[in-house]
């Protein structure tokens, strides 16, 4: 017999969003999602608007690989103590001041550039700010993972996500306001100095409390069996076979020991659960713009409703996970995610119809706001604490990687099909994580609860 489920009082729920961590993460999630249009969109409209060929800025396309492959170096950013900044700041503060130097170093340089005299230059400074910025993003991870329990995770995701929409607006339609107003140096110069608003928040919170990189290897069998086994060697290559052991093998066995049989299902499911969204994400602009809608006209309903819909249901997320627990949540959020698809495949249907074309953006960004915030907050409850910045990079980038390689054969499938059968395609996609997660939704072991009794 399943033990009952203690459920939040609405008031209660509603309190988290007043907590000093959840609230921290507005800030957090502005710092990291400033920098991503600066090395895409925006930086793409400043070099065709200074005459840069269309052949070339493809290419700066690439630049955004950084971050699906974050996971390599996420070990580093785990375990590597930095001088000065780790002994001052601790590890994950120290490493997102290190990140936030390298992206405003990066912007700060950019905005130094004539593109058509220096175009290698400004690739290597975007690639400053994009590697500062995917950086940035395993440190906040691990920072939020380490600051509240699992109960409050998925309101700390929703405030991350309602932060980093507003680090998008700014880096989009701000920094192209600034542009047209005065110049792109400007532009890019008071982007370098809004970093300060990720800066400041960092300096004012305090580091999570978390073991020492000693003490955590001290602790591990493998690391203290490589040890036993390396006696009479050099002390600096056993001081090195440990720290890799530690911070590379360990967090992956971590998972793996501790999930056992069920590993393999949730690393299915984590690759699976934003398959649907991401594999039709690439038709969407075609189908508006193939029907004949206007780009002032799509830009105003992505933009009004797009971004109001998401944040909203990051909010409702974070607020129902906080009151049901994550396990029911995360069916609806799979659900939701993957049918609000069938709204496309009807807006293709119907035809040129504004109506139609707000009821789609609507659904699919609401049903998406709420669906990242209670995966996230299951991600986050899936991650060791003793491996929070590995593991977490991890799941991320196994999270988009499926979905963006599918999204590239949409245009294939729209040619043969058509829009109407490509999203209804995109739809069927997402059944498996709906079945997955009422799996893991029946699992107590896997879903935590929330800790506090209804009022």
């Amino acid at each position: 017999m399943s033990t009952p489920i203690a459920r939040r009082s609405w008031r209660s729920a509603l309190a988290i969003y007043l907590r000093a961590p959840v609230i921290t993460m507005l800030f957090l999630g502005f710092s990291a999602g400033l920098p991503f249009l600066l090395v895409f969109s925006t930086l793409s409209a400043w070099l065709r608007s200074d005459g840069v060929e269309v052949a070339a800025i493809g290419f700066f396309s690439w630049i955004g690989i950084l971050y699906s492959i974050k996971f390599f170096w996420a070990p580093i950013v785990d375990r590597l103590a930095l001088p000065v900044l780790t002994r001052r700041f601790g590890q994950r503060r120290g490493w997102m001041l290190l990140a936030q130097a390298m992206i405003a170093a990066g912007l700060i340089g950019l905005a130094s550039l004539d593109p058509n005299q220096n175009l290698m230059l400004v690739a290597a400074f975007a690639l400053l700010v994009a590697f500062g910025s995917a950086t940035q993003d395993i440190a906040i991870d691990a920072f939020r993972i380490e600051s509240a329990p699992d109960d409050i995770q998925a309101a700390m995701a929703s405030t991350y996500i309602i932060g980093y929409r507003g680090g998008l607006l700014a880096a989009g339609a701000g920094a192209l306001y600034v542009a047209s107003w005065i110049s792109w140096e400007a532009a890019y110069l008071t982007m370098a100095a809004l970093v300060g608003i990720g800066v400041i928040t960092v300096l004012i919170r305090p580091e999570p409390e978390r073991l020492s990189l000693t003490t955590q290897l001290i602790h591990e069998p493998r690391v203290r069996a490589f040890i036993r086994a390396s006696r009479g060697q050099p002390r600096h290559l056993r001081r090195l076979g440990a720290w890799l052991i530690g911070a590379v093998v360990c967090p992956f066995t971590d998972f793996l020991s501790r999930h056992r049989l069920k590993a393999l299902w949730l690393l299915v499911f984590v690759a699976v659960f934003r398959i649907s969204d991401l594999a039709m994400a690439s038709m969407a602009n075609p189908l508006y713009i193939d029907l004949g809608f206007s780009l002032a006209t799509i830009a105003n309903v992505t933009n009004v409703f797009g971004i109001a819909m998401s944040i909203s249901g990051g909010i409702l997320g974070g607020l129902l996970v906080a009151r049901y627990g994550i396990g029911p949540i995360l069916v609806l959020g799979a659900a939701a995610a993957t049918l609000t698809n069938l709204l496309f495949a009807a807006l293709a249907l119907a035809g040129q119809s504004l109506p139609m074309l707000v009821m789609a953006i609507v659904g699919d960004n609401l049903a998406n706001g709420l669906a990242s915030a209670v995966f996230i907050a299951f991600l986050s409850s899936l991650t060791s604490r003793a491996y929070t910045a590995t593991q977490y990079a991890l799941f991320s980038s196994l999270m988009t990687l499926p979905g963006k390689f599918l999204s590239g054969f949409g245009g294939l499938v729209v040619a043969a099909e058509g829009y109407a059968t490509f999203f209804v395609i995109a739809t069927a996609l997402g059944l498996p994580a709906i079945a997955l997660a009422i799996w893991i939704s029946r699992d107590q072991e896997l879903v935590p609860r929330p800790s506090a009794p209804a009022a």
